[in-house]
């Protein structure tokens, strides 16, 4: 089974590209997620490393590498779902430039933050009072209930807005032969909502528009009732181009490596069996021996992926 490790994890400790991606490679990885937070002098040396076959680059995490008129790298310093027609330019621009930029390391897909509903942010009401243990409480349905009306009132102008983005951008996925994946976020205001996905993948109708499964967002949505986590990942599977792993502690504490959360890891072999990418997303805190812990327990839980074993059966 083919894992990658983002260089999310490391890229702050470094000032070389080369010694970002060794440090990788010592724990056994062969392939990377180059992140949103990659700047610009440590491009020279991934790119090196990428040309003498020493690394493979399987994903590029949108802003890559992190775009001149930015502070810092984020997934949201600009949005193609946001109102501002000044952000959703700076989004289809550097957007662009990490399509292409993912085409020259030979990575076959970016992963996208579409952007948020311009509304107040109850998600996070609701992750305090499960926290607090009321989350069978009337307040608790109250809001959810109050969170999920105010959203459907307000999502249809920032789904065109995304759309408007995305007739602009999928040319340039064409060009480049690199997918375009839109990834699920842990709150409710976050675009797309799974629903979403399925619907804008129908009408695109285009191989280059695809889903991206972060499995720690998904268990948040579904520990605040938001979604039924195990549908919604058998109905989005043909959808798929990857795979965010970290595991998750109700109700949100997120990016932790597993075995250390309560996300059902092996409830998800199925869809860990088949050829989307699988991409170990842990905090940039997290020690080595956690990632090693997690490597070794999706090995023995997931096992030898179905088209890994078909290639080697066909040798």
């Amino acid at each position: 089974m083919d894992l990658a490790l983002t260089t999310r994890w490391n890229a702050s400790r470094h000032t070389s590209g080369e010694k970002m991606i060794e440090e990788i490679l010592s724990l056994g990885f062969s392939r990377v997620e180059l992140g949103y937070d990659l700047r610009l002098d440590l491009v020279p040396g991934v790119t090196r490393m990428v040309k003498d076959r020493a690394v493979r680059v399987d994903s590029l995490h949108n802003f890559c590498p992190v775009p001149v008129a930015a502070v810092k790298g984020h997934p949201e310093t600009y949005t193609p779902a946001d109102p501002d027609p000044r952000i959703r330019e700076n989004a289809v621009q550097y957007t662009s430039q990490t399509l292409r930029f993912a085409a020259e390391v030979g990575a076959k897909v970016i992963v996208v933050h579409a952007g948020h509903v311009t509304m107040p942010r109850l998600t996070r009401e609701l992750w305090a009072l499960h926290e607090a243990g009321k989350q069978s409480s009337e307040l608790f349905e109250k809001t959810r209930l109050k969170l999920q009306i105010t959203r459907d009132r307000k999502v249809s102008s920032h789904l065109e807005y995304l759309k408007s983005c995305l007739d602009r951008l999928l040319p340039v996925a064409q060009e480049t032969g690199v997918q375009i994946a839109l990834e699920n976020l842990p709150t409710w205001e976050a675009i797309p909502t799974e629903l979403e996905m399925e619907a804008l993948c129908k009408q695109y109708g285009s191989r280059h528009l695809r889903y991206w499964h972060d499995i720690g967002h998904a268990q948040v949505r579904h520990n605040l009732g938001l979604i039924n986590m195990e549908r919604w990942v058998d109905r989005l599977q043909p959808l798929m181009a990857g795979l965010h792993i970290h595991d998750v502690l109700p109700p949100a504490a997120d990016h932790l490596m597993p075995p250390d959360g309560k996300v059902d890891f092996a409830g998800l072999k199925k869809i860990a069996q088949t050829d989307v990418f699988k991409v170990i997303e842990p905090a940039p805190s997290t020690p080595e021996d956690h990632i090693r812990r997690a490597v070794e327990f999706l090995h023995q839980t997931w096992g030898e992926s179905r088209a890994k074993a078909s290639t080697e059966n066909q040798k």
